[in-house]
């Protein structure tokens, strides 16, 4: 699962920020870094922002907003102005996730990894006890 999310998000990424001003190193570093901001941001965050995150519920807003910060914070490092970072931050950011929520959502049989009980293997702790304990309750 979590080679598939980062294969995603990378390609995700390049492809969104391919026009940029920066060079085309520059442009893939960011889009690493930025890969490496969500999956640090998923293995960190609770189950529920994460759940929140790929379902289109306000509590993902956290991870989003971390995502699309360090985006912003590596394209000001490589050279780009603030105000044109904020702007491709924002709207990367915003396709990444979108693109995501979208695998998740899908009934396709290619997108069937793209489940959101397995995110719980990527998470510290007993999250995916827990999961499985809520879904014994529900039957």
């Amino acid at each position: 699962m979590l080679e598939q999310l980062k294969s995603l998000a990378m390609q995700k990424l390049m492809q969104k920020m391919s026009g940029n001003s920066l060079n085309a190193e520059a442009t893939s570093e960011a889009a690493s870094e930025g890969t490496n901001a969500l999956l640090e941001s998923i293995k960190g965050g609770d189950l529920s922002q994460i759940t929140a995150l790929f379902s289109g519920g306000a509590e993902g807003k956290g991870i989003a907003d971390n995502v699309q910060g360090k985006i912003k914070e590596v394209l000001q490092a490589k050279g780009m102005s603030s105000e044109e970072a904020e702007t491709e931050s924002a709207s990367t950011a915003q396709d990444l996730i979108s693109g995501l929520k979208e695998k998740f959502q899908s009934n396709a049989e290619e997108d069937s990894a793209f489940d959101l009980s397995s995110l719980t293997g990527l998470l510290g702790g007993n999250a995916g006890d827990l999961l499985n304990k809520a879904k014994n309750l529900f039957g």
